[in-house]
């Protein structure tokens, strides 16, 4: 069974910032049972975790469910990582979140972005912000970034089918990469050159 850690820092309820998390999350199960991989999306959301969040900043530990939720990010084989856009860039919370895990935890490990905000002028966060963040972190960031104003979501949900077709271009990248992750590469024929006097002994 594949797990998708879906961490969505959204603050409000509603918020609309959840609503793409879990249509992100959703979609990407859908893409992965069409593949024939079973998987199931376990969403973070950060509002809850922000006191535990900051006395780690202090003390240096994350306990409680601040440990659960760095345990569940790091057993996770991805992550779909969903922040409000204020002033410009991801919220504090996300940032502060994603400063309490090891080194380490997700190199390698397939990562999927989206962000929300009052308008499409904040789009651009994705790629001057988030992605060197999660670059930063090794991370195996996906091509396609979600972004979603506020014009973008009706009922509850999701709308428009701009939107809906970015959330299934990048749930199929993710899915794509967690099925290909730890497949084994071709051998390096330069990685064990043979010596050149055992060349020049052929001859």
């Amino acid at each position: 069974m594949t797990t998708i850690a879906v961490v969505s820092a959204g603050i409000s309820v509603p918020s609309s910032t959840r609503i793409l998390a879990d249509s992100l999350g959703s979609a990407t199960q859908r893409r992965l049972a069409a593949l024939g991989q079973a998987a199931s999306y376990d969403v973070i959301e950060l509002r809850g975790l922000a006191h535990l969040v900051t006395d780690n900043a202090l003390t240096g530990f994350p306990t409680g469910a601040l440990a659960d939720a760095v345990r569940r990010v790091s057993e996770a084989d991805a992550v779909i990582a969903v922040t409000p856009i204020y002033t410009g860039s991801y919220s504090g919370l996300f940032k502060t979140f994603f400063d309490v895990l090891e080194d380490g935890t997700l190199a390698g490990k397939p990562v999927l972005m989206g962000a929300t905000a009052g308008t499409a002028r904040h789009s651009l966060v994705l790629e001057f912000a988030m992605r060197p963040l999660f670059a930063y972190l090794r991370a195996d960031v996906v091509p396609t970034a979600v972004f979603a104003a506020s014009e973008d979501f009706g009922a509850g949900s999701v709308r428009g089918s701009s939107l809906s077709d970015r959330i299934d271009r990048a749930a199929g990248e993710l899915a794509d990469k967690v099925l290909r992750r730890g497949t084994a590469l071709p051998a390096d024929p330069f990685e064990n050159p043979t010596p050149f006097e055992d060349l020049l002994r052929d001859i």
